[in-house]
């Protein structure tokens, strides 16, 4: 491996350690100090070379953690606006309101009445429906496993994004996906699997963490949905309760397919769009 490679892989492995650390207790505004130290970077450096990995600040990496879990609490349980602000690490209702209002559009009583902000969209402006049949190309995943909510998958995105910005493998056409093996309402939360995947040339070594998956080519249904992610969920009663019944069709022996098509770090969540896919039985 070239040195200027094994030098950026190694900068990945330490800006991830660094996600990684912020995921774990997002109401925790970690110091400067404390960050570069798990990261194993001189304090002096560990901003540059955090932000030309992930595309953003270690701030901007925790409000959009916090804002997150703090939208997924909104929409389900009932737990009062304060304790959600604290959960999310603001010391009053009128900061976790200013900074849930500018990253997501409407107040969070707002977003809590109107239960998200999402819509699935067509693909096409003629096209009647917004939930299509398509052919789904096969493709190399490098994968990370997750165990428990899907709604805490997404640090482990980020951790892939700058493992593969770090070996110069992240462009805008890598595709990034989500498999979801699990229905989450049929079981306990603890006990959901999924894996976070970034799209990866056949071959490519991997962490020890993670996995190889070898995804094939899929006949798959397709719902385009724009909005957050914690809103995703309610389009799955769409494609099982309502589209595949009266569709004649049989679903395949394989996990759920979310492939996510924009940059998460660049647009507000009322802009982020998401394939959803259920794998068919081929005919």
């Amino acid at each position: 491996m070239p040195i200027k490679t094994a030098t950026l892989s190694d900068h990945a492995r330490r800006i991830a350690r660094a996600m990684a650390h912020l995921a774990t207790r997002p109401e925790h505004t970690p110091s400067l100090e404390e960050l570069a130290a798990v990261a194993a970077f001189s304090p002096c450096h560990f901003h540059r070379a955090y932000r030309s990995l992930t595309g953003e600040t270690p701030a901007e990496t925790l409000t959009r953690l916090r804002l997150s879990r703090a939208a997924a609490a909104l929409l389900r349980s009932d737990a009062s606006m304060a304790r959600i602000a604290a959960a999310a690490g603001y010391g009053s209702i009128p900061a976790f309101t200013r900074a849930f209002r500018e990253a997501l559009g409407v107040p969070p009583g707002a977003y809590r009445i109107r239960a998200g902000i999402g819509v699935s969209i067509p693909e096409a402006e003629d096209d009647m429906s917004d939930i299509t049949i398509i052919e789904y190309p096969a493709v190399h995943l490098a994968a990370l496993p997750h165990r428990g909510s899907y709604d805490m998958i997404g640090p482990l995105f980020d951790q892939l994004g700058a493992w593969a910005a770090g070996r110069g493998l992240l462009g805008p056409q890598t595709r990034m996906l989500g498999l979801y093996h699990d229905d989450p309402r049929s079981m306990p939360q603890a006990e959901l699997r999924s894996h976070a995947c970034v799209e990866v040339p056949h071959g490519t070594p991997l962490d020890p963490s993670m996995e190889a998956i070898a995804l094939p080519a899929l006949r798959c249904a397709k719902l385009r949905f724009q909005g957050p992610y914690v809103e995703i969920e309610p389009q799955y009663d769409r494609l099982y309760g309502e589209w595949l019944p009266q569709s004649g069709e049989e679903p395949a022996d394989h996990p759920i397919i979310e492939q996510y098509l924009n940059d998460p770090r660049s647009l507000p969540p009322a802009e982020w769009l998401t394939d959803i896919l259920m794998p068919l039985e081929n005919r």
